[in-house]
């Protein structure tokens, strides 16, 4: 099948794909400034926040076993449905309580949904195109992702207007994949490599998905609440974050091609303590305000978010080629479990700094990671550039997308779940 064809028939899934990260980057940014404005306490932000996290860790966990039970169809028609009816239930029952449950349940849900898109979209490609699909998929997810930041400004947060658009936006993503011809394909859960057999073969692979984890889910869940307590009005954080999901995609493909020419984990510790810097810098109040928060926002972006992509990649250039997904598949419950703690510890640090302590935890996390870095580097030589795999853009979505990646061999396989 061509590529173009190949693309033809996966239309449908990237329509939904688009229309969810539509509604899920919206609905991130919106909950942080709405509970700004309810007043609720800085670490039940952090809380309420990091429960996505747990729900779409868990999710991740059990969601192949729904679907191999139900259909793909079924299973992201009930999940779709579970998530717009909880952004619906943010507007009704506005207390930190519910909202944690809530925001685990969309976490969960999204879990689920990723899974079933991804699942369909490695059926219906070939090792001849699998990358270019994957590349695809994530230019999306992303643009889809930071139109969802521009969003906010299109209604008051204090309203229920955005939360409404929120659900519709989720239940529109049903429309394409219950009409899509597609066939749905097998699945079963990835096989998940033992954390301490991981640690064996990639020390910095272990730590640094961990470590973006922290830095990275931390500033995607409190980067509107940062903006807002910066003074920043609506309008004003909706550019703020749209922009740092702009930095993250410029920055993708130069950092990573850098990477393939040298030891990645010099690139890894550049960009960590590129981020140290700049964290502890604006965390100290030494950054200036206004515009300035935007071009803080610009180059936090593009330093933060291309960090997971890297890890993985050296991660790889270690691994036997048919124990890249399952080593992908631990590491992002690594990654996961760091974007839980991220916004619980930054939240403590912003109740005695003020807004500048979310900085000031990316630039002290940051910190550790380049420390590590380096001295893994002394204790260890870099993979021979023979044997290294290209970088490939990496997100933190599902443990099927690492079957999309052309690095995986045998794509499309799974087994049980390592116990």
């Amino acid at each position: 099948m061509t590529l173009r064809a190949t693309l033809i028939g996966i239309f449908a899934l990237l329509l939904g794909a688009a229309a969810l990260n539509l509604g899920m980057g919206l609905q991130a940014s919106l909950l942080g400034v709405r509970a700004g404005i309810e007043g609720f306490p800085t670490l039940l932000i952090g809380l309420v926040m990091s429960s996505y996290y747990a729900g779409f860790v868990a999710g991740s966990l059990f969601a192949p076993k729904i679907v191999a039970r139900v259909g793909h169809i079924r299973t992201f028609s009930a999940f779709a449905s579970l998530a717009s009816a909880a952004a619906l239930c943010h507007a009704v029952f506005v207390d930190p309580a519910s909202w944690i449950i809530m925001r685990m349940l969309t976490g969960v849900c999204f879990a689920a949904l990723c899974l079933v898109t991804e699942s369909w979209l490695n059926e219906r490609s070939s090792n001849l195109n699998r990358g270019t699909v994957l590349s695809v998929y994530f230019v999306v997810i992303l643009a889809s992702t930071a139109a969802g930041q521009a969003f906010l400004m299109m209604a008051p947060p204090a309203g229920y207007d955005l939360f409404i658009f929120v659900s519709v936006i989720i239940s529109v993503a049903l429309v394409p994949i219950a009409l899509t011809s597609t066939p749905t394909p097998a699945i079963t859960a990835p096989r998940r490599m033992a954390l301490r057999q991981l640690y064996g073969v990639s020390p910095v692979g272990v730590s640094g998905c961990f470590g973006a984890g922290l830095i990275t889910g931390a500033f995607w869940a409190l980067g509107a609440v940062y903006a807002q307590g910066k003074g920043l009005v609506t309008d004003e954080i909706a550019i703020f974050m749209t922009l740092v999901v702009g930095g993250g995609v410029v920055t993708q493909w130069p950092f990573g091609r850098l990477s393939d020419r040298m030891d990645r984990r010099i690139v890894i510790a550049g960009l960590a303590v590129s981020i140290a810097v700049l964290g502890i810098f604006a965390g100290l109040g030494f950054f200036p305000q206004g515009e300035g928060l935007y071009v803080l926002g610009v180059l936090m972006g593009g330093l933060v978010l291309p960090l997971y992509g890297l890890v993985i990649a050296h991660a790889n250039d270690f691994l036997e080629p048919e124990d890249f997904v399952p080593a992908s598949a631990s590491l992002l419950l690594l990654y996961g479990a760091g974007a839980i703690v991220g916004p619980m510890v930054a939240t403590i640090v912003m109740r005695f700094v003020g807004a500048d302590g979310l900085f000031l935890h990316l630039g002290i996390a940051a910190c550790l990671l380049a420390a590590f870095t380096m001295y893994r580097m002394t204790q260890r030589a870099a993979a021979p550039s023979e044997e290294a795999a290209d970088y490939v853009f990496a997100q933190g979505i599902s443990p099927v997308s690492f079957e999309l990646d052309p690095r995986a061999e045998n794509e499309g396989e799974g087994c049980e779940t390592d116990t």
